[in-house]
């Protein structure tokens, strides 16, 4: 069985006390596969780093997360742009809209959001999306933006039925991770209406850890804690749906 982690901040400070046996644990369970979504730049050292030390597992995205769009936003996208310019990435992002913590910088949020499915679309790349109370702004510019050349996930989705055929519709699978565990997460209760090709698996470690661990750090390994809840929403076997979601991740990165 191979697990792909679609979703997984494997750079960030809470790691660094053990990163390594973080990674370790992760692969001993089946988790092969990490794809690592940028915040800003100030990161970027610590992700190649993080590349170069397992290049077989390690998958590279670049882009500006919506939280850290702020007054040098434009400095920021041109890092981006850069990056872009300079490599081979996975995808662009994460990058969206995020309205939960401060409403503040909207316009820059919506103005980088959509210079990056711009960038994706032109390096053929998928778009990585956060949402946080952003739903309506996000479709808005995914409705000017849809194309062909537009595709990507709807990471951590949290939103209800009509928003994942929403998010569906412009080429985006549904990036599931610690919320289908929880009591209040909602998703659960219509998931399994959702076709599982349109479904990738994902951790955003150290974020969101899933039920039992809810409330602390978060690592790849727990995802076959979501593993196991999305087995019960289908009823389906484990290594079934392991390897129709690595398949669609497949799909989505090209790797």
């Amino acid at each position: 069985m191979i697990l792909t982690d679609t979703h997984t901040h494997l750079y960030s400070e809470a790691f660094d006390d053990d990163r390594n046996l973080v990674i370790e644990r992760a692969m001993d369970l089946g988790v092969k596969r990490f794809f690592i979504p940028a915040i800003d730049s100030s990161y970027t050292a610590a992700m190649l780093d993080l590349e170069k030390s397992y290049p077989d597992n390690i998958f590279l995205m670049t882009g500006l997360h919506p939280t850290h769009v702020k007054e040098n936003y434009r400095d920021e996208l041109a890092h981006v742009e850069e990056m872009l310019a300079s490599r081979k990435f996975y995808a662009v992002g994460e990058t969206g809209i995020d309205l939960y913590w401060d409403k503040t910088f909207l316009k820059e949020q919506q103005i980088a959001f959509k210079q990056q499915i711009q960038w994706a679309k032109k390096y053929a790349y998928p778009v990585v999306i956060h949402c946080r109370d952003g739903f309506d702004e996000i479709f808005q510019i995914l409705e000017d933006e849809k194309s062909e050349e537009l595709f990507g996930i709807f990471h951590c989705f949290t939103g209800t039925f009509e928003q994942a055929l929403k998010a569906i519709s412009y080429n985006m699978k549904l990036g599931i991770g610690g919320v289908a565990t929880f009591k209040n997460g909602k998703i659960d209760t219509f998931l399994r209406e959702i076709d599982l090709k349109h479904v990738v698996l994902e951790t955003d470690s150290p974020y969101l850890a899933p039920v039992p661990f809810r409330g602390k750090r978060n690592e790849s390994a727990y995802l076959v804690n979501v593993l196991e809840k999305m087995s019960l929403i289908y009823g389906m076997d484990k290594d079934e749906i392991a390897a129709i979601t690595t398949a669609n991740s497949k799909e989505v990165f090209g790797i």
